[in-house]
């Protein structure tokens, strides 16, 4: 016999589902309702117009001229860093990854600030750059800086990640093999951890792509100079609604294609382990 004013099971199972579809229902519902209402604020017919808009195309190229650049930087340089950075030991290397995570929860507007004193024509390098006619702040190289600065830890942290996670006995074999160091890394140990490096490279991308608040700090907001589309934006809302939302919807499409790729890229990764 059950106990008098027991629940039973089955209703309390059901319960149980309801909330859990009420709580995943509402949690779906915040977060895909605004990306929605930006595609039900404009029509078609406006958003095809809109992007033969000079603002927008060129907010765009340079966006993805800006991004490009800043990737293929970080590429180059931070995965050697990465793989040094964790293959040594040397004094200081805790605070180095401090360093390399404190643009992740640093404000933006800080990180620009911080990059505008330094680099800026009064600041503690830039000052001697202007003495050589060399200006960095408010110009299209100073929108690379800036990315660079916010979106190279999400490449770094993957990268030290996958060195780290990797099995040494491969390139202890190569080793014995004859193979320089330089080689082992270029044929055994980068070719086995590129799913994952792509996948970092993908994600700093979009981190790139979407920069702003370094980027008016330091570069500013100069069309066709360094007015990249998040900056557009913010123009937009002002002056041109049309421009705005048109840039807005291209933003969350990249970024939605972002994703995927990233889960694909993880779901591969995963399966070929």
């Amino acid at each position: 016999m059950k106990p008098a004013g027991s629940i039973p099971e089955q209703y309390r199972r059901t319960v149980t589902y309801v909330a859990a579809g009420v709580l995943i229902l509402s949690v779906t519902l915040y977060l895909a309702l605004p990306i929605a209402a930006l595609f039900l604020r404009i029509t078609p017919d406006l958003f095809f117009s809109s992007l033969s808009d000079p603002q927008v195309t060129s907010a765009l190229w340079l966006s993805l001229f800006t991004s490009v650049i800043s990737l293929g930087v970080v590429i180059l340089v931070g995965t050697p860093f990465a793989y040094v950075h964790t293959r040594c030991s040397y004094p200081g290397k805790v605070l180095v990854d401090t360093l390399i995570d404190l643009p992740l929860v640093l404000p933006p507007a800080v990180a620009g600030v911080a990059l505008l004193v330094l680099y800026g024509r009064a600041g503690l390098v830039g000052r001697y750059l202007s003495m050589a006619g060399i200006s960095i702040a408010f110009t299209t190289l100073a929108v690379i800086m800036a990315q660079i600065f916010v979106a190279s830890p999400f490449y770094l942290r993957q990268a030290k990640s996958l060195f780290e996670q990797f099995d040494l006995a491969y390139e202890q074999t190569a080793r014995t093999l004859g193979a320089s160091p330089l080689r082992t890394f270029l044929a055994i140990t980068l070719p086995l951890t590129a799913g994952g490096l792509v996948s970092g490279a993908v994600m700093t991308f979009g981190r790139a792509l979407g920069e702003f608040g370094a980027t008016i700090m330091f570069a500013g907001n100069l069309p066709g100079v360094t007015q990249t589309m998040p900056l557009a934006v913010y123009v937009g809302m002002e002056s041109n609604l049309a421009s705005g939302l048109t840039i807005s919807i291209l933003l969350v499409i990249i970024s939605f294609g972002i994703m995927i790729a990233v889960r694909l890229l993880s779901s591969k990764e995963v399966q070929h382990a």
